[in-house]
């Protein structure tokens, strides 16, 4: 097993605008959704041996996705995600994420500094939005426009995210953002919904597996905030 490499820490500094593509993934989708699964199988058996940037949302979550992209393609993991609301959940996150990649050997670490002002940004005027609403879809543009960016500053075939295996993401429009972003950087995008073929259940068993702190909140102030149970009714 090899140790990841970290090629960059504290790397660019630009941030995508918050109305970068947005009006085009905010859109309504077509009904016939379309099998993003199917299409990343055979993205990747015509594209074997090629450079991927996979954005990772943190270890649990890559534990499975890693499985699946590793063995094809020549994969850095891309730890960026200023939406976490404390440095200590950060850098706790982060360091799960280093060490699974140190015990699998499946990939190369990109880092990055955290960046908190960059989610406060597009969060703003939305913070009463639910969980998976349009605040999300905006955090979603955030995480993968500056992936797409360091993809194409790096030169790499491909770039993705980690995102599509929750249950409780959009893998709709994350798919529509990555191939807007592709369009717009000049980076292929790698479709997928690992959630499928049982991803999501087997990131729970790699997780236990490899004993990584497995949150139970997406990240941000605000999906902890829904986490809270409702106030007690007054007694009577």
């Amino acid at each position: 097993m090899r140790p990841p490499r970290s090629t960059a820490t504290g790397t660019t500094k630009n941030k995508p605008k918050a109305s970068d593509s947005l009006s085009r993934t905010e859109r309504p989708f077509a009904m016939n959704k379309r099998n993003y699964d199917k299409e990343m199988l055979v993205t990747m058996q015509e594209n074997a041996g090629k450079r991927l940037l996979l954005h990772s949302c943190c270890a649990p979550c890559s534990s499975y996705c890693l499985t699946q992209v590793a063995p094809v393609f020549r994969t850095t993991v891309f730890y960026f995600n200023p939406n976490l609301d404390s440095e200590e959940e950060y850098l706790r996150r982060k360091g799960e994420q280093i060490r699974l990649l140190k015990e699998t050997g499946a990939a190369d670490l990109l880092d990055c500094d955290y960046e908190p002002e960059a989610f406060r940004e597009i969060a703003e005027g939305y913070e009463d939005e639910p969980e998976g609403g349009a605040r999300c879809k905006r955090c979603y543009l955030l995480r993968l426009t500056r992936t797409a960016e360091e993809a194409k500053k790096g030169g790499y075939d491909f770039f993705g995210t980690t995102l599509t295996v929750s249950p409780l993401k959009d893998s709709e429009a994350l798919n529509a953002i990555g191939f807007a972003l592709a369009e717009k950087y000049g980076v292929r995008y790698l479709p997928s919904d690992f959630k499928k073929r049982n991803g999501y259940l087997r990131s729970i068993e790699l997780s236990k597996t490899y004993g990584l702190y497995r949150q139970n909140y997406c990240g941000c102030i605000y999906s902890r905030r829904d986490l809270s149970p409702a106030p007690c009714a007054p007694s009577e």
